[in-house]
């Protein structure tokens, strides 16, 4: 029995064939993952990936309100035993339009910075992807509102939109939650 293993004769043609692992040429990915994302207006946005501790789909009803927070709040979310505050990012970055809270699921964000935990929540996923940030641009027309939190932006492909880079701990260390 021990002489079968390690065998050439028991292996089948399409084995002998089969390039060996550590030869296989593999695909790089080129910058840092990402997380796509709209905002109520259609705008885009990214965060790295490694700023997110978290993506949530979560019912409406699971938000608690909290009477006298910021407008700028939806209220509270237990994330296994957890409490996080949720914000619409759209009216967090002065989007006129608020979030459509009157919906089966809403995508919230977890985005941590030391002790510090945030739900953004958001319009709709878009996807993950890799960015290269050394293409990362500041030539936005960005309203003043949201210029603080932005890292810089991306030219989408021959269009004249924009995938805006956002920065999470400038959003979670704004004084606009306590305004």
């Amino acid at each position: 029995m021990d002489g079968m293993v390690g065998n050439p004769d028991l292996l089948t043609s399409s084995e002998q064939e089969q390039i060996p692992f550590e030869f296989q040429e593999l695909e790089r990915p080129e910058g840092e993952l990402h997380l796509r994302f709209y905002v109520s207006s259609s705008q885009e946005f990214a965060l790295p990936a490694m700023a997110i501790r978290e993506v949530i789909s979560v019912p409406p009803d699971r938000i608690t309100t909290i009477p006298n927070a910021s407008p700028l709040l939806l209220g509270t979310l237990n994330v296994r035993g957890r409490v996080i505050w949720v914000a619409d990012l759209g009216q967090f970055l002065g989007e006129p339009t608020a979030l459509n809270t009157d919906r089966a699921e809403i995508p919230v964000l977890a985005v941590e910075d030391q002790d510090m935990m945030l739900g953004l929540a958001v319009e709709q996923i878009v996807g993950m992807e890799w960015l290269d940030v050394e293409e990362v641009q500041m030539l936005s027309k960005a309203p003043d509102s949201m210029a603080s939190f932005l890292r810089g932006e991306w030219l989408l492909d021959n269009t004249h939109q924009c995938l805006r880079l956002l920065d999470q701990k400038a959003i979670l260390r704004s004084a606009r939650w306590t305004a």
